[in-house]
C-alpha cells in the first residue's frame, strides 16, 4: 500500500523497480514524471508517468492517488498502484488532499472536487471570477490560495476554500 509519493528527477536505471503508465495517443508531449512511490513496508518503487510533472497527492481514507502531469491526469489504487483511471489534456494547474480525503483540482479560473472518481468531478462555485489560482496550504479544514480577479489584474486575492462547507471566501479584497 502506498503511504508517500514525491515528484523526483529520472533514476538511475535499476535504482528502483519501475512502473510506466502511458497511454497512446498522438497528442502525447515528449515529457514524462517521475514519482517515486513509498509503501508500508517501506519499499520504495518509481512510476514513471507521460507529461511535465505538475503535482502528486494522495488520499488515505478512499485509497486514491492521482499524478497531475501535463498531458494526463492519473488515478491509482493506492492499494496496488494499478491505473484505475485517466483524463487527456488535463487543463489543471493545482491539486491538493483535503483533510476529509476529497482531492481538490483547479486550472486557472475553476475549482472541482473529486471523492471518489476523476471522472465524477464537483464545481465549487466563487464569489469573484477567478484567473490565476495558486494553492498555498491548509490552515485545518481550509484551504489558503492566492489568485487575481478575472479582468481586474490589479487586484491580487487571498482567499480560502472551507473543505467543511465546500465554500470558497475571500480573505483578502
Amino acid at each position: 500500500m502506498i503511504i508517500e509519493a514525491e515528484i523526483i528527477n529520472q533514476p538511475y536505471s535499476g535504482e528502483y523497480t519501475e512502473r510506466i503508465y502511458d497511454n497512446e495517443s498522438a497528442w502525447n508531449s515528449q515529457s514524462w514524471t517521475f514519482i517515486k512511490f513509498t509503501n508500508d513496508d517501506n519499499t520504495e518503487w518509481c512510476g514513471q508517468f507521460r507529461g511535465f510533472p505538475r503535482q502528486v497527492a494522495i488520499s488515505t481514507s478512499k485509497n486514491i492517488v492521482l499524478v497531475l502531469t501535463s498531458d494526463y491526469l492519473y488515478q491509482l489504487d493506492r492499494e496496488t498502484g494499478n491505473l484505475t483511471d485517466l483524463e487527456d489534456q488535463p487543463q489543471y494547474q493545482n491539486l491538493t488532499t483535503a483533510p476529509n480525503g476529497d482531492f481538490i483540482l483547479a486550472d486557472y479560473y475553476n475549482f472541482e472536487k473529486v471523492s471518489t472518481n476523476i471522472k465524477q468531478k464537483t464545481s465549487i462555485e466563487s464569489p469573484v471570477q477567478m484567473d490565476m489560482i495558486e494553492f498555498k496550504n491548509w490552515d485545518n479544514l481550509k484551504l489558503e490560495f492566492t489568485c487575481d480577479e478575472c479582468l481586474n489584474w490589479d487586484r491580487h486575492l487571498i482567499m480560502t476554500y472551507d473543505s467543511q462547507t465546500n465554500k470558497i471566501e475571500l480573505k483578502n479584497g
